[in-house]
């Protein structure tokens, strides 16, 4: 049985490549999972073999749409797709970091 990757939708960096199409496949999916979740409110994530095929095969749906925003074929791990996130994180967020001071030294 496929894993079910626990991506959460939307608290992950968009990049500017991201087309209208690709976010609006991504808000579509994420409304699925919303949908089929209500309407299994007990089902839970900690075990994504315990969960009803609806709201597993939604998960699936919504993984798969995000995965597209970032290239065009699956990752192939859990672990792939968090470091390439997490690159990606710190792609965007380094420049926010404050910079280190330099001290100067003083002429004799």
């Amino acid at each position: 049985m496929p894993v079910v990757h626990r991506l959460v939708y939307n608290n992950f960096p968009w990049h500017q490549s991201i087309t209208d199409r690709q976010r609006t496949r991504v808000e579509e999916a994420a409304q699925a999972v919303l949908d089929a979740r209500s309407a299994c409110p007990d089902a839970t994530l900690a075990d994504p073999n315990a969960m009803p095929p609806p709201l597993r095969r939604a998960h699936q749906t919504l993984d798969r749409a995000v995965d597209a925003c970032y290239r065009r074929n699956r990752f192939d791990t859990e672990r792939h797709r968090l470091e390439h996130l997490f690159a990606l994180y710190e792609q965007l967020t380094t420049p926010l970091a404050p910079q280190p001071r330099t001290r100067r030294r003083r002429s004799p």
